[in-house]
């Protein structure tokens, strides 16, 4: 569904005027909008683990008489699009008896590159330069992801410290990454990585930074999510998977995307930063200059 839906609109700016089961069922129609046209209202309760009546509720919340009204909103919505696949994406079918592993590595690569695929929708494309812009301004940018996030952070800072030393990762031992910002500045920018469930340190962390006058960008899957509403810049990525966990395949995607731009901002700066890492890395023999002989098949 297009982003500039109105209905979609709506949904996100009362988003925090609702109560937790409503803001559970209008999360569930963000992120599925063409399952809301092609299954029941029950189904799609127990798809979002809310009662039946909560969808019924939502949907008079929204200004509609009941839930077919919105079911009508979106089935026609979905009419008018020229195709369909992406809620084929978004269902996650149990596997049928003799399912192969490789129709399920089929399924869940193919699902992947679609969901690469949006990521070159114009308005993301314009969120990513956008970002890469103010990244590029800042004097120093502070670099927090945690739990599943952290590969996606640590991978934009590692990257970084290749590039130069404006990249602070906030993941100090014994609970210390925090302590990185205790001398933060208002002209140094925080980018954070979290995607549902958010983790209670990665939105106190955030909130801490912004208090601190800091700008938060962030990397993040929904327009509702709650680091949405203090960043200063986000670039929403899609996390639904095949399997029974989150991707993050489309977020560390946008890292890289982000690292490159960066690079090519000033690129004789980047290649010498980089030749100087090599060297560096020569000297402490990090990695094989020559590759072990292979033993001939059946010794």
């Amino acid at each position: 569904m297009s982003k500039s839906d109105p209905l979609r609109d709506q949904i996100i700016a009362q988003f925090d005027t609702l109560s937790a089961q409503l803001q559970q069922a209008a999360r569930y129609l963000l992120e599925h909008p063409e399952e809301v046209a092609l299954v029941s209202m029950r189904e799609l309760a127990r798809h979002a683990a809310v009662q039946p009546a909560t969808m019924t509720r939502l949907a008079k919340v929204l200004g509609f008489q009941g839930y077919n009204d919105i079911r009508t909103y979106y089935a026609e919505t979905l009419r008018r699009k020229s195709d369909g696949f992406a809620a084929k994406v978004r269902q996650h079918p149990t596997a049928a008896a003799g399912t192969t592993e490789s129709d399920i590595a089929y399924q869940m690569l193919h699902g992947l590159s679609t969901q690469l695929t949006t990521l070159c929708a114009p308005e993301t494309l314009k969120r990513i330069t956008s970002m890469a812009d103010r990244l590029a301004a800042a004097n120093k940018v502070y670099v927090l992801g945690l739990r599943s996030s952290h590969v996606v952070a640590w991978h934009f800072h590692y990257v970084m410290s290749l590039l130069g030393e404006r990249s602070v990762h906030l993941d100090g031992p014994a609970g210390t990454g925090g302590d990185a910002l205790m001398r933060a500045k208002p002209d140094e920018v925080v980018l954070i990585v979290s995607i549902k469930p958010y983790t209670v340190d990665s939105l106190a962390l955030a909130q801490l930074a912004k208090d601190k006058g800091l700008a938060i960008l962030s990397i993040t899957d929904s327009e509702v999510s709650p680091l949405a509403g203090i960043s200063e810049q986000t670039i929403y990525c899609p996390t639904e998977s095949y399997s029974f966990f989150h991707t993050l395949t489309p977020a560390l995607a946008i890292s890289e995307v982000l690292c490159t731009l960066l690079a090519e901002r000033d690129r004789p700066t980047a290649l010498d930063a980089l030749q100087h890492a090599d060297d560096h890395h020569l000297q402490l023999k990090t990695y094989s200059n020559t590759l072990p002989r292979r033993s001939p098949q059946g010794e």
